[in-house]
Formats: structure tokens, C-alpha cells, sequence
């Protein structure tokens, strides 16, 4: 066992190439521990946006809440900070779990926060390794935190992720799920293909792509059926033929997604990110279909290609790889509205996420502690059509991370190190043990003892609290003045949910929040069954996204006092009200929910 130095030997890890994604796999050695500790005086007030040049100062070890009774997250650098050393009792807690696949930008990462790693230990706070499958969840502890979710995978695999858009398609309309090129899973679909192949024009190319693969293994190009291999599971998709070109090449973009939680649903995506250049000049020609060089765009592919020429400047538009930002400014040169079409990425990538969520939300549930347990970030491939168009092309579960170049390291080190802070890694505490009773909630696990609450009997709260969300899930035709209701009662388990959400993005860094925002009711029909905490975070934001301040203010009262008189009613009170009460607020007259009903609607 040792502590993580700032600079690691590569026989740490066998890290992959620019564009390695695995699918499944196990992680072995997941193990409890649960070791007392004292909450640290010394954190820092809260994560500051990133400046543009900081300089090398000694950072506090953990970062304060911004509510009240609520524990600190541990502080992950910059390359030019330094952070302070917990004292001993503390920092022995501080352990991270090495895998094969553990990249040496993560591992950089946590060792400047003095995390201590051993290959062999079961007692640890984070693990970035492989995915597992979803049953192996289940040993992972309360304090410990893995890098993906169960069932991550019905968007990472290129067949899975056809099959849910489409299925999304046929759910929500074609118009809205329009932004995957039309696909065929074989050997399932092999008379669906035929069938397009025979409607289509002459002149219409098709690419082909095994299912689980990376790093543009087992691509090709084709256009006759007699090219089209038949006894492999294959997924065979129209080819973008138009794509937007600069400079007469090809490119796509790596835009990298972080999920920290499907329940309430939170996404965010890095404003900054990679732009991969094919490294020959495109061409529509048939002849030049098996010319990988042109129309593949993987870093693994076209770095074998004499021609391919490196790029070490992020604010540079040279060489074959860019910085995404330098993308923008470039087009933004060229008369483009960059800006709208970050928010068409912004829209598709929430739509992709939501396929996912009813199968991720599920696994969770059967096989999860809690949801702090989990978090993953996501690498969507995305393409421009000739129309400036965004078309996804596939989702990587597991992004590489492998840093060769000035401009990887730049761009992939300052993402690390701000889904890091965003994660929320809460040192273990007496109350952490397997043997206490779990809330449902994050890293604010914590704070429903800390709330000063009212005396009354848990299982009151319990039912006063599936009470509240049977009431909003079971409206037949819901409105915008029916769903803001919601916020005017709060109960201990809403209070936890927001001072997650508000403490998360206070700590995203470069990270954008895509959801929740202002504007995210406009996505909540999408999913395939109505979430309460999706409709309840939705409304905060809607109600206090120009007065933060306001909110948070309340939120921190909630804290101290431990009630909310939004609607000017004592939550002492309100928790043992009916269900008439709730409904007396709309003008609705019931009988109340029956105890069949409140455990089916959960």
C-alpha cells in the first residue's frame, strides 16, 4: 500500500487508446468497512467556479456544505494546488480502489487529495474500474462509491441504444427521437434491412458495426448486399453521407456526460471536450469506402496514418484533434450559431439518458444500498450533418480517459477533476454502518437526524411522505399550477432531496447542468412512468432559478428549524393531515388512499 503520487508509473494500469470503451465485465474485492470519524473544522466554504490561472495555494481537505448540519465533501485538486492533510485518524479512511482500467489521470487525481490505494484492500471510499454486472451491486457498501449504474448498458451498447430510441419513437413520436441514423439489428432485423435496402437509391451506403465494440474494430463501409457479413450479430445503419467538413474532412465530437443520480434524474454535461478528425479528405466516391483514414474518425484509427498530424494547443484549430471550445470560436468565425447547437446536443442527450432511465432506475432498486452509491460518466459520440444537424452515433459506458497529448491532459484533467468535487465523497461516519437504516438520499444521508425534527413515529412519516407522492403520480391530466403545488409542503425526505441538488451544483466546476433546470417539465412526459422527486426538483428550479438566494435561504431554515411554512402550515402538523388535505388545496374531494394503494404506488 502507498500514497498516490502526483505523476504514476504506467505499470499502474493498461490504459486504453483515445477512443476504448468497455462494455461488461466484474469487479472483484467489493467489501465493507464503515470506520468512525470526526468531521474536519477545516473545509472550505464551497467550490468555486474554476478561475482562468490559479495559483499554487494550499487548499482545505474537505469542502462545507452549503446547509447547515450537513457533512463535508472531500476537495479534489487542480494540478497547480496543493490540499491539506487530514489528520491521521482521518486520512486512513482516504482509500481507492485500483482496477487494471483505472487511468492514471483519475489515479493523479485523487492522490493529490492523499488518497492511499492498495490492490488488495476491501476497504475503500471510490473505485473508476469496469462495469459488472447488476446483481454484483449488491456488495457494494453504503459509503462506497462505483463508477457506473446498473443497466448503463441499454444505452452503451450500440443494439440497445437503437432498440430504446426507437421504442422511444413509437412512445413519445418519431419527431422527437430523430436524431439516430436508422439501424438494423441482425440477424433479428435481416428482412426489415432487405426490404430498405430494396427501396432505397442505387447509390446509398450502409455502415456496419458489431454491436459491443470500440476503437473503430470491425467497421466497415458498404454498399452492395453482397458485402454485408451474415452470420454475426452486427448493427448495420444508413451512412451520414453529408456530414459538415472543414477543411474537406470529416469530424466528430466527444462530449462527455456525467450522471450522479437517476432518481431524481441529474445530468450535466463538460462545456469543453475533443473534436476527431478523419485524417483524409472525405470523399462520396464508392471507391473510396474501404478507406478507413476518411471516414472513420477514431483517434486509434487515423493516428496509423503517416498523414496524421497532433495538436497541443486546446485554443488552436490545427492538426486532427481539437478542443471543443476551439470548435465553437471557429465556427462562431464562420457566421455560425454555435450556441444553438449546444442546445440541440443539450436536448438529445437528455432525450438518450431518459431511454435509459426506466431499466437503470430499476436495477438500482433491486440491487443498489443507496443511490450515493453510483455514478457514471457517459462519452456520446456526436456527428454534424451538412445542416449543422447533431446526430448521436453511439454512447460510450466507459470513456477513455488515456492522456497523450497536452490538449488530452488540459481537457481531461480539469473534467476529472471536477466530476470528483460534483461526486460528492463523504468521509465515513459512525452513522454510516450497514446496521442503521438507509434513507434513499445521497451524500445528505446525514441530515434527516440533524433536522431537529418534530417527535413522531417513523412510520407516520413514512406514510405521511407516500402520501404526498401518490398525490402528485396519480393525476390524470396534470397542470403547471396543480404540479408547483408540490413545493408548498415539504416533507423531510423533499428537504433532503433538494439540499442534495442545491449542495451538487454548487460544486459543478465546469459541468453544466442540463437536468433539472427552468425548462425541464417540457422532458417529464418522455419518461415512461412519472417520478415524484423528478417533479418536485423541476419546480424548485422553475420557482427559484432568478432568486437562488431565496431558495437556498429556505432550504437552510428548513435545517435549523426543521419545518418549512411555505403554505403556512406547520410540517408538525401537515404530516398527519389526510390525503383530504392535500386535495382541498386543488378543490378535489376523495376518500383518502387505501394501504394497497400507497405500497403499489411506492
Amino acid at each position: 500500500e502507498e500514497e498516490l503520487p502526483d505523476g504514476l508509473d504506467e505499470s499502474y494500469s493498461q490504459e486504453e487508446d483515445e477512443d476504448s470503451d468497455s462494455d461488461a465485465s466484474s469487479v472483484a474485492d467489493v467489501s465493507p468497512s464503515g470506520s468512525a470519524t470526526l468531521v474536519s473544522r477545516n473545509c472550505i466554504k464551497c467550490l468555486a467556479q474554476p478561475a482562468e490561472a490559479q495559483e499554487t495555494v494550499l487548499k482545505p481537505a474537505l469542502v462545507s456544505s452549503l446547509f447547515p448540519n450537513v457533512p463535508p465533501t472531500i476537495y479534489f485538486s487542480t494540478r497547480d494546488e496543493r490540499v491539506e492533510k487530514l489528520p491521521w485518524e482521518q486520512r486512513k479512511l482516504l482509500r481507492w480502489k485500483m482496477c487494471t482500467v483505472t487511468p492514471n489521470i483519475v489515479k493523479q487525481t485523487v492522490g493529490r487529495s492523499h488518497f492511499r490505494v492498495s490492490k488488495k484492500s476491501n476497504d475503500w471510499l471510490g473505485c473508476w474500474g469496469h462495469h459488472m454486472k447488476s446483481s454484483s451491486f449488491r456488495a457494494i457498501r453504503e459509503h462506497q462509491k462505483l463508477n457506473h449504474f446498473p443497466g448503463s448498458f441499454q444505452i452503451g451498447r450500440k443494439d440497445r441504444l437503437w432498440r430504446n430510441l426507437l421504442k422511444m419513437q413509437a412512445r413519445c413520436g418519431k419527431k422527437e427521437f430523430n436524431f439516430f441514423p436508422q439501424s438494423f439489428i441482425l440477424p433479428q432485423d435481416i428482412k426489415l434491412l432487405r426490404k430498405a435496402w430494396e427501396e432505397g437509391a442505387s447509390c446509398q451506403k450502409w455502415i456496419v458495426k458489431p454491436p459491443a465494440s470500440a476503437r473503430g474494430i470491425g467497421i466497415q463501409v458498404i454498399h452492395k448486399w453482397s458485402q454485408l457479413p451474415k452470420r454475426r450479430p452486427l448493427l448495420v445503419q444508413r451512412y451520414l453521407h453529408k456530414p459538415y467538413l472543414i477543411g474537406g474532412k470529416k469530424f466528430d465530437l466527444r462530449i462527455y456526460v456525467y450522471v450522479t443520480c437517476y432518481d431524481p434524474l441529474r445530468v450535466y454535461l463538460f462545456k469543453d471536450g475533443l473534436v476527431r478528425f478523419a485524417s483524409c479528405k472525405y470523399s462520396s466516391s464508392m471507391k473510396s469506402l474501404s478507406n478507413k483514414f476518411m471516414h472513420l474518425t477514431n483517434y486509434s484509427v487515423n493516428k496509423k496514418n503517416t498523414e496524421y498530424k497532433s495538436n497541443s494547443d486546446e485554443t488552436a484549430c490545427q492538426g486532427h484533434k481539437w478542443a471543443l471550445k476551439a470548435l465553437w470560436s471557429y465556427l462562431t468565425q464562420k457566421g455560425v450559431n454555435s450556441e444553438a447547437i449546444w442546445e440541440k446536443i443539450k436536448d438529445i442527450v437528455i432525450k438518450t439518458i431518459i431511454a435509459s432511465e426506466p431499466y437503470v432506475n430499476s436495477l438500482v432498486k433491486m440491487y443498489v444500498r443507496r443511490p450515493y452509491c453510483c455514478h457514471e460518466l457517459f462519452g456520446f459520440d456526436i456527428m454534424l450533418d451538412e445542416n449543422l444537424k447533431p446526430w448521436i452515433l453511439e454512447v460510450n459506458i466507459s470513456p477513455s480517459l488515456h492522456s497523450n497529448s497536452p490538449l488530452d491532459v488540459s481537457i481531461k484533467g480539469q473534467m476529472i477533476r471536477d466530476l470528483l468535487n460534483l461526486a460528492g465523497f463523504v468521509l465515513p461516519s459512525t452513522d454510516s454502518g450497514a446496521s442503521r437504516p438507509q434513507t434513499r438520499s445521497g451524500s445528505t444521508c446525514s441530515l434527516g437526524s440533524a433536522l431537529k425534527e418534530k417527535p413522531k413515529s417513523a412510520s407516520e412519516h413514512f406514510i405521511a411522505e407516500k402520501m404526498k407522492k401518490a398525490y402528485y403520480l396519480t393525476q390524470k391530466i396534470p397542470d403547471q399550477d396543480f404540479y408547483s403545488s408540490v413545493l408548498d409542503i415539504l416533507t423531510p425526505d423533499d428537504v433532503r432531496i433538494l439540499v442534495e441538488t442545491e449542495d451538487e451544483y454548487s460544486r459543478r466546476g465546469q459541468f453544466e447542468r442540463v437536468f433539472p433546470t427552468h425548462i425541464s417539465m417540457r422532458y417529464l412526459r418522455f419518461f415512461e412512468q412519472p417520478r415524484y422527486f423528478n417533479i418536485l426538483v423541476t419546480q424548485w428550479e422553475l420557482k427559484y432559478y432568478l432568486n437562488k438566494h431565496k431558495g437556498l435561504e429556505l432550504l437552510k431554515n428548513w435545517c435549523v428549524k426543521g419545518y418549512h411554512t411555505g403554505a403556512g402550515t406547520d410540517l408538525a402538523q401537515a404530516w398527519s393531515l389526510p390525503k383530504s388535505f392535500f386535495l382541498q388545496k386543488t378543490g378535489v374531494q376523495s376518500n383518502g388512499f387505501s394501504k394497497l394503494e400507497l405500497g403499489r404506488l411506492g
